[in-house]
């Protein structure tokens, strides 16, 4: 939308990009001349917060259940505003979200090496696993990805132990320091304290493996995410470290039993 003024009235106009869309709003020469209209809608885009989940799992990790109409609710409902799937050892499910959504859904892989599961974020290509950690990371960065530790610490659910995170930590990026998931070892205080030690970035996610997972945990941040701004942006954020619904631990378990069926 575009509207026109007089030359007299010190007014031009400029363009405003926003998700998937572009408008035609009005440049302020003076603050004399600055409409309600106008002063509303700058005040808003300079509070804007959006919501960022970095680790769920879709129908097509051995374990997972999300089905794409799930996610595509998810974000319509604005329950979350970026999602990052994050399927064990794999990433077309996640590749043919991204061309639908766009940037609404991030790239990533869960990655099984020989020292615990790491995440990589903004992929390109799918990462083998049985790697060592190292070896992993270099293969993330290579990409131009992001390297994100879930669960840290955990023996439950193939963590990275503190021995392996001491020789990587000047090359982790984000660290979770919430697990929704986590109920039978909860290590976020051990998390935090590492990410903190080491400046890290730092990430509260639901590991979600069913829809109703999602959106119990996650991190708020101030703009749009993409591998290099989504660091300073978690830096800066907070984060929802709210345990997900008892029975959601039964998922990857009712999931694994369906495909078998």
């Amino acid at each position: 939308m575009t509207k026109t003024k007089k030359s007299r009235d010190g007014i031009l106009p400029i363009t405003v990009k926003r998700f998937g869309s572009t408008d035609e709003n009005t440049f302020i020469r003076g603050f004399t001349y600055c409409s309600n209209e106008t002063f509303f809608l700058l005040s808003m885009d300079s509070i804007k917060e959006y919501t960022i989940d970095l680790h769920t799992h879709s129908i097509t990790s051995y374990d997972g259940g999300i089905n794409a109409k799930q996610f595509e609710q998810i974000l319509t409902n604005h329950i979350l505003d970026f999602v990052a799937i994050t399927d064990h050892n794999q990433t077309h499910f996640a590749e043919e979200m991204h061309k639908k959504f766009g940037e609404k859904i991030i790239v990533g892989e869960e990655i099984m090496t020989t020292e615990g599961e790491i995440i990589g974020l903004f992929l390109t290509n799918a990462i083998p696993s049985g790697g060592t950690a190292q070896e992993t990371i270099e293969s993330i960065h290579q990409q131009g990805g992001l390297v994100y530790i879930p669960h840290p610490f955990e023996t439950i659910r193939k963590g990275v132990s503190q021995e392996v995170l001491q020789k990587i930590s000047k090359q982790i990026d984000i660290m979770e320091v919430f697990n929704a998931r986590a109920f039978l070892q909860r290590k976020s205080a051990d998390a935090y304290s590492f990410a903190s030690k080491h400046a890290l970035p730092m990430a509260a996610s639901s590991d979600a493996h069913g829809v109703r997972g999602l959106g119990s945990a996650y991190t708020t941040i101030s703009g749009i995410p993409t591998a290099k701004t989504l660091t300073e942006l978690l830096h800066n954020g907070s984060r929802k470290t709210k345990n997900a619904p008892l029975y959601t631990l039964l998922y990857p378990t009712v999931n694994k039993i369906k495909r078998r069926l």
